[in-house]
């Protein structure tokens, strides 16, 4: 790899070791084996390369999670019942959580610093709504460039229900929902009420 590569891995490193605020510049020298001046000439900045390294490692959390990701336990048969898929995408989610956990704690760092950073917020809102497309197709099958709106709002409701199931993980496990529970409760929501539903199995 040359210097530019070795700076994005190096910086990717940091933030999950370190987290966003805490990485300083000499950091990602030491962990890249480059030097001060390559991140100006290759990112511009620390900030800018921080941002991509960011956006990379939520990229690469995202692909473990596509049906020909390379999940906890390999890539298994997409479910051809919706509400099945929709569990069994959970179950590798949820089932990874130890394994990504700086992954998830990076994103809660990030989110918090939004409103103070211009930057921060501008690097993100691309690769955020290009992020819904993938997971609508990951989780839901919904293909965006036959289908885009139903992918653009179905990724918008799996992407708030990641961010609520991320937040209660972090702070509870013991009490955090399992993937079956994130079905059930997808069935009572669209059956209205009535009684418990059975579940999928």
């Amino acid at each position: 790899m040359g210097h530019r590569e070795d700076l994005l891995e190096g910086a990717k490193r940091c933030l999950l070791e370190k987290g966003y605020a805490r990485t300083t510049a000499r950091d990602i020298v030491a962990a890249s084996g480059t030097n001060l001046a390559s991140i100006g000439y290759h990112y511009g900045s620390k900030d800018a390369l921080l941002n991509l390294a960011f956006i990379k490692l939520t990229e690469e959390w995202g692909e473990r999670f596509s049906p020909d990701g390379d999940g906890p336990e390999g890539a298994p048969e997409v479910p051809a019942a919706p509400l099945d898929r929709f569990r069994d995408t959970w179950e590798r989610v949820i089932g990874s959580y130890e394994q990504t956990r700086a992954v998830w704690q990076l994103q809660m760092e990030v989110i918090s610093r939004i409103d103070s950073d211009p930057e921060l917020r501008k690097a993100l809102i691309g690769p955020q709504r290009a992020g819904r497309e993938g997971l609508a197709e990951g989780m839901l099958g919904i293909d965006p460039e036959t289908d885009p709106e139903r992918a653009r709002v179905a990724g918008l409701f799996v992407q708030a229900l990641l961010a609520g199931v991320m937040v209660q993980w972090l702070m509870d496990p013991d009490s955090a929902p399992s993937a079956q529970d994130l079905t059930d409760g997808l069935k009572v929501v669209l059956e209205g009420g009535g009684p418990a539903p059975e579940r999928c199995r």
